[in-house]
């Protein structure tokens, strides 16, 4: 054990976030900051590709399955299971466009997802699909019946506004027993706390980089589930997708036998080096030690606000309390108060009215301590 064992992890891993030296960084939940080494393993690469061009291409070949491996460790899956994908919007895309569906399909669906999660469904609907739409707060009987006989049920992980954390293992249950395919929009869990997809059933998953994984934007991750492959054709084609991609003369159309079937064409490559760089250095904090910490500074945002008499949005336990913590009241808009927070020195996001702050490990107590004072400043100004 090393001195920094002993430390919290704020303090031990505090100096990988340079941001902290300007900013109380409060807003994971849209766009994270870089942390040290996601920032250097692009500015290497850049550097690379700047003196020697692609003389060092095994090294992205390299990168590539790394990332691929890094991400497969992460959740439990195989990384023939992982593709590399642009964000959350093109895994889920890919799995929505990819099913040949039939008029008559049934799909479960939930009124308070993020677009990305919410959109491909609606469409679907044009094409003779039946959505069943839910609320996330319905119970799990309500969920259960709703996946009689349907085709998929697709829900995020973590709510993007009120920060409501599904019981992944229990919405698997239910999905394996009805054989319905299960799809999870991970982008405000994944890094944060623990995905496993072998014990949650998990058929497909998609996340990006640039939230809680501390990676940057425009690369991300989709899992298949190696049975469900075939299911699921690629909705884009390009040389990649293909077995032979390497031989440029072919014109053999056999797919990929891995999730590199979902891969269409060159790579972000500078963004896989970052992203690889994000999830290694997560593996190496240990999601389980992340989650208690988020759930911690969460939960010290949910009473911190209440208590300055902020209505806070959802429902917030042990069990489904994440990152996120969404509130409003004391009559100021939300996007004054984050305004406000801004000018002296906290990030935070108005979101539909609300005040959302969206803290990660390497944020301290005594920062949430700092918040709720600023906060009891802004709201006693009024």
């Amino acid at each position: 054990m090393t001195a920094t064992d002993k430390l919290p992890l704020h303090q031990a891993w505090r100096a990988e976030f340079p941001v902290t030296a300007r900013l109380t960084y409060l807003n994971h939940a849209a766009v994270a900051p870089l942390s040290r080494r996601a920032a250097e393993a692009m500015q290497n690469l850049a550097q690379d590709a700047l003196e020697f061009g692609s003389l060092h291409y095994d090294r992205w070949l390299a990168c590539y399955e790394g990332l691929r491996a890094a991400a497969a460790r992460m959740i439990n899956a195989a990384p023939r299971e992982i593709a590399i994908v642009k964000n959350t919007s093109e895994g889920i895309a890919m799995v929505a466009s990819g099913i040949r569906w039939r008029p008559g399909d049934a799909i479960v669906a939930f009124r308070e997802e993020f677009p990305a999660n919410f959109f491909p469904w609606k469409r679907l609907e044009d094409a003779g699909v039946e959505v069943r739409w839910l609320s996330i707060f319905d119970s799990l009987d309500r969920v259960d019946e709703a996946a009689r006989g349907a085709r998929m049920l697709a829900v995020s992980f973590v709510q993007y506004l009120s920060g409501y954390r599904i019981d992944l293992e229990k919405f698997g249950e239910i999905c394996a027993r009805r054989g319905c395919l299960f799809l999870v929009d991970a982008i405000q869990g994944l890094g944060a706390f623990p995905i496993d997809v072998e014990r949650a059933r998990i058929g497909a998953l998609s996340a990006d980089g640039h939230k809680w994984l501390l990676g940057p934007e425009g690369c991300g991750v989709l899992y298949v589930r190696q049975e469900l492959q075939d299911q699921i054709e690629p909705a884009e084609f390009g040389w990649t997708n293909v077995a032979g991609f390497n031989d440029y003369a072919s014109r053999d159309m056999a797919l990929r036998r891995g999730a590199g079937r979902y891969e269409c064409g060159t790579l972000n490559t500078i963004g896989c080096f970052g992203l690889r760089a994000a999830f290694e250095l997560l593996l190496e904090v240990g999601v389980a030690n992340v989650a208690a910490d988020v759930q911690a500074l969460g939960d010290r945002v949910w009473d911190g606000v209440r208590a300055l008499g902020f209505e806070t949005l959802g429902e917030r336990s042990s069990a489904t309390g994440a990152g996120i913590v969404s509130f409003r009241g004391r009559g100021l808009e939300a996007h004054l108060i984050v305004r406000r927070l801004k000018d002296a020195g906290f990030m935070a996001a108005p979101r539909q009215g609300w005040v959302r702050i969206s803290p990660h490990f390497y944020v301290s107590p005594a920062d949430i301590d700092r918040l709720l004072a600023e906060l009891r400043k802004i709201s006693g100004a009024v």
